[in-house]
């Protein structure tokens, strides 16, 4: 399964079939209800690398690809990187893009060369916990299948791990994501279950590439996260979960820097 994704040639920002150079593309991976687009900005301020803006399946373009489970999403990524002929490359991941990057990651696959994470979970403790998890995320598909979107977002975005959002934050949010579709994306929440997520944390200390784990310096939840796991974190200063889009400026200074000794 070929996920939707647009291709952008280091050193240009026009969509690209054929990869330039030998430094990794920067493969970005969007969070939950998210697209790849949104990351074109920031692909557009590091044209020193190649760029592949994913769709994960349920989302933007993919959104009529159904992919069960985290092997069947690593699958599709695998395709799609092999489609566009992209053996060099490295993950960014906010979010559920996060993790879907870190479960890759953790196959040890022979193409990447280093893994960026913001804001994703490496896995649950417990099955008490995982339980509790997937049955919360099964309540939010069936509102997500069975309400008007603008009222689903609007309670998804009151949810604590949001908290740091001004009101207009939320209401810009809620506008960019309320002309899709609750059917895929209900299905890709409860195939991709934090419940049903592999903990990765012991992986992620034998990774053989360069790995950093951005927070955003309110983000509480997922600083403590980090730590518990012992990940290599970065702050990124005034910002809450979404911290790419609290301080974007921050985040591309923090990708750059981190990704440079790669070219």
């Amino acid at each position: 399964m070929i996920l939707a994704a647009t291709y952008l040639l280091c050193g240009s920002n026009i969509a690209a079939q054929t990869q330039a150079g030998s430094s990794p593309t920067l493969v970005w991976l969007h969070g939950f209800l998210g697209e790849g687009s949104e990351w074109r900005d920031f692909a557009s301020q590091l044209p020193e690398f190649s760029h592949l803006l994913v769709d994960l399946p349920g989302h933007g373009r993919s959104a009529q690809l159904c992919a069960d489970g985290f092997t069947a999403v690593d699958a599709a990524l695998r395709d799609t990187l092999a489609h566009y002929d992209i053996s060099s490359y490295a993950l960014i991941g906010y979010s559920l893009g996060g993790r879907v990057a870190m479960y890759h990651a953790a196959q040890h696959p022979e193409g990447l060369k280093a893994l960026l994470v913001e804001g994703g979970n490496p896995g649950l403790k417990t099955q008490a916990e995982r339980v509790a998890r997937i049955e919360n995320d099964a309540r939010w598909a069936e509102r997500f299948r069975q309400q008007p979107m603008s009222d689903v977002l609007q309670a998804w975005y009151q949810q604590p791990v949001f908290a740091e959002l001004s009101e207009h934050e939320r209401h810009r949010l809620i506008t960019l994501r309320a002309a899709q579709n609750g059917e895929p994306l209900a299905t890709m929440l409860e195939s991709t279950s934090l419940g049903k997520q592999p903990r990765l944390t012991a992986q992620l200390k034998t990774l053989a590439v360069p790995f950093i784990y951005l927070c955003g310096e309110r983000d509480a939840k997922f600083q403590q996260l980090a730590a518990e796991s012992d990940l290599p974190v970065r702050v990124i200063t005034d910002a809450g979960h979404n911290a790419h889009r609290a301080n974007p400026d921050e985040f591309v200074a923090q990708v750059r820097d981190f990704f440079t000794p790669l070219l």
